[in-house]
């Protein structure tokens, strides 16, 4: 295949992926809406995948309960999301292949969205099983078909050659533990966001029995996966801002630090996360404290990645990511 037409296909590759997390979204929404038919035995409690349901005084009399199609939905759901993912990685794959000489797929700010919402998707299908966050499937797949439709109408750029500072083995190391990194984050605010409207709704008395918040795990169970998660990409954060950037820079421009924008905001978001588990770690500043730290720490993240192209553009060194 030429040049053109691996780009021709990772465009449409990631098209079909973004009409398949569409399908996923619908999927998980049906799920949602199953489950409205099912009485919730705890609201506090109850979540996606877990028992949940109890017959009602007119069950036990005989009745026969209406049909609970969320666990359907909910597969079908998981399954769409890991097609997307499957095609969002040959999209992202291909667009490298569509450059003459093949390169990583990260060269400007529509590539490197690319590979970070699949980072996204990656790590919540890694996490979903082992933390149970198929509850998460209908935020997780909103987030990705918005994101990515921005990518498109937005920072859609043609393949094409890296310039001469992006030649260096150093900038796949530190791309590709920054996309790690930015994926868990990501998980992890998601989560976060869900534990504060759910706690806000709590306080206020608003959970209704049979909607999304009732059916959500506890609030002490929302709080740990985003603790857990953003923990996870802490380390990997500190080695991709702080380790593997470092060196890149002084390959590329001869210093190893050299107050650019992005590195000294990729600092800041780095000191902000660690400001986060910190305060996790201290009994006053556990749960909403600590957690609007951690959500402050992925708006810095998000203005690191996409703001500063476009409040600095030419003005910084990393002004490659926006053309």
């Amino acid at each position: 295949m030429s040049t053109a037409e691996f780009a021709a296909f990772s465009d449409n590759a990631i098209m079909f992926a973004s009409i398949v997390y569409v399908l996923a979204f619908l999927a998980h929404l049906a799920e949602w809406v199953a489950l409205r038919a099912v009485t919730v035995k705890e609201p506090a409690l109850a979540s996606v995948g877990a028992p949940s349901a109890e017959l009602s005084g007119a069950e036990s009399a005989g009745a026969v309960p209406p049909p609970d199609n969320s666990e359907v939905f909910g597969r079908i759901g998981l399954a769409l999301t890991v097609l997307g993912c499957l095609l969002h990685f040959s999209g992202l794959v291909s667009r490298g292949l569509a450059s003459d000489p093949v390169r990583v797929p990260w060269g400007n700010m529509y590539e490197f969205t690319l590979a970070g919402t699949f980072g996204v998707s990656v790590m919540y299908l890694v996490l979903m099983k082992r933390h149970h966050l198929r509850w998460m499937g209908v935020i997780v797949t909103g987030f990705l078909v918005v994101v990515l439709m921005l990518d498109q109408l937005v920072l859609y750029q043609d393949a094409g050659p890296l310039v001469p500072a992006l030649h260096s083995y150093w900038l796949v190391i530190h791309v590709l533990a920054a996309v790690i990194a930015s994926g868990a984050f990501a998980v992890g605010a998601l989560a976060l966001t869900l534990f504060l409207v759910k706690d806000r709704a709590t306080r206020r008395g608003t959970v209704r029995a049979g909607g999304y918040l009732s059916r959500l795990p506890s609030l002490e169970a929302l709080e740990r996966v985003g603790y857990r998660v953003n923990a996870f990409g802490f380390p990997i954060w500190t080695f991709a801002a702080l380790v593997a950037g470092p060196i890149w820079a002084e390959y590329a421009w001869g210093s190893y630090w050299n107050w650019d924008p992005k590195e000294v905001w990729a600092f800041i978001t780095w000191v902000i996360y660690a400001a986060y588990l910190h305060a996790r770690a201290t009994a006053g500043w556990k749960g909403k404290a600590a957690s609007v730290i951690a959500l402050v720490g992925f708006a810095s993240l998000l203005f690191n990645f996409v703001g500063i192209n476009f409040f600095f553009g030419s003005g910084s060194l990393h002004s490659y990511a926006g053309g």
